[in-house]
């Protein structure tokens, strides 16, 4: 996809369906071929183990990444982040992980978490500081409320593959954390969240931290393949970079998505890219016709449209 288009992942099913267990594999294989980005893995009851999940579909697949939900307060930030490092080394860095800060973040309400809601923000402050020290190959000694690691370091971490780290929420608690930590900030579609509801959440957070990227669930797309597109070309507008989409539990769904609605949404992305480039001012340093007149710094990739809609930032491919 192009470099100032979005993202898009697509949603797994892993309700635990016993009688058809290659499901999930028919599953994986057929959004890699339909062109995701990575495959998202969340955590909660009755879901299948996500690490395990994954690590399954990842010999099924060849290059799909996943996305992968882990509670804060499950497991230590140092067995986490040993976990992320072995995952992405024997996948050739195909990790991504959703930091969920307690219970079932903003599907589930929080179960057998005996911590406040602003304490389990705190405590996944924490969590993540460490995991990111940690993954990014540092040693790090940290003493807080409910973290605590002396001299903690992973022995030989695949650094050469960044773990692009997503945090949800929708409280002042989750904003804050979000424009700390998170590489990613995760939003979950509500029916009466309209795309200006969303861009006004990316201008106050994006005001914070002009590199925080952001993700939006859509737990549902729509049959009518034009809708759909506008649909998310309007998030788009919104500022948002990724998307986290999902269907029918079924293989034909994700290939009906990446081939009908994404090119569709791939077309309306174009046409606002050459609307806004045909009206935009010659760059400075140049002369009649274009001709350019100094050596300006070109970022590849990036457009005059790109700039101003705030679709091509770090971490955008």
């Amino acid at each position: 996809m192009p470099q100032n288009h979005p993202l898009l992942h697509w949603f797994l099913p892993t309700g635990g369906d016993r009688a058809d267990t290659g499901r999930p594999a028919r599953v994986a294989r057929a959004a890699e071929q339909a062109g995701f980005t990575s495959l998202f893995a969340p955590v909660g009851p009755g879901r299948v183990d996500p690490w395990h999940l994954a690590s399954v579909l990842a010999g099924h697949t060849e290059r799909i990444g996943f996305l992968v939900g882990v509670r804060a307060g499950s497991v230590s930030p140092t067995l986490l982040a040993q976990q992320a490092d072995a995952f992405r080394r024997f996948t050739g860095g195909r990790l991504r992980l959703n930091v969920v800060a307690g219970g079932e973040g903003a599907e589930h309400p929080r179960e057998g978490d005996p911590l406040a809601h602003d304490q389990r923000y705190g405590r996944t402050d924490e969590v993540m500081a460490v995991l990111r020290d940690l993954l990014d190959g540092r040693r790090i000694d940290f003493q807080g409320q409910h973290v605590q690691v002396e001299g903690a370091r992973l022995t030989d971490p695949a650094v050469e593959h960044k773990v692009p780290l997503y945090l949800g929420g929708v409280s002042g608690a989750a904003e804050n954390l979000a424009a700390r930590r998170a590489d990613v900030h995760l939003l979950w579609s509500e029916p009466e969240q309209s795309p200006a509801d969303v861009a006004a959440r990316v201008a106050r957070l994006r005001d914070r931290n002009p590199a925080l990227r952001f993700a939006l669930r859509l737990p549902a797309v729509d049959r009518d393949h034009d809708e759909a597109a506008r649909r998310l070309h309007a998030y788009c507008r919104s500022g948002v970079d990724e998307f986290v989409l999902s269907g029918h539990p079924d293989p034909d769904d994700a290939l009906r998505v990446g081939e009908e609605v994404v090119p569709r949404l791939r077309a309306l992305l174009a046409e606002e890219d050459a609307r806004e480039n045909a009206t935009a001012p010659p760059p400075r340093g140049t002369g009649e016709g274009g001709a350019a007149l100094v050596s300006e710094a070109v970022t590849p990739g990036v457009t005059p449209a790109s700039r101003r809609s705030g679709r091509c930032r770090r971490g955008c491919r």
